[in-house]
């Protein structure tokens, strides 16, 4: 299973991606359409039209990884917004990639304190 670090940022491109599309053409796709940098080591996250796949890109310092997985059975509950690009956070990734609805979802929130008294 892929756990990506917390530190890592996790972009989601919100419509339907031709899954046929391997590194490069993924890879122009989060620069062109995401207009985002593909080699920051950031998470990019794609689905198909029948949310029954997706595919995650990232650069890992030397060489792109695709990850990939397709589900037999039922569909990933993929959010809608007006925007083409989300930010996730690394669990909600993790939630989506369960079949959770992550826009039905609220994880409790970081907590900062300057100290412990």
């Amino acid at each position: 299973m892929l756990i990506p670090a917390p530190d890592l940022k996790v972009y989601i491109a919100v419509g339907n991606t031709d899954m046929r599309k391997a590194i490069n053409g993924l890879s122009i796709l989060v620069e062109s359409r995401m207009e985002l940098d593909p080699l920051s080591g950031q998470i990019f996250v794609f689905s198909n039209r029948r949310r029954n796949m997706i595919k995650i890109l990232y650069w890992d310092n030397n060489g792109f990884c695709l990850w990939q997985k397709r589900l037999e059975k039922h569909r990933f509950i993929w959010p809608e917004s007006g925007v083409e690009v989300m930010e996730l956070e690394h669990r909600q990734l993790k939630w989506l990639l369960e079949g959770l609805d992550i826009s039905n979802m609220q994880g409790h929130g970081r907590l900062t304190y300057r100290s412990v008294n």
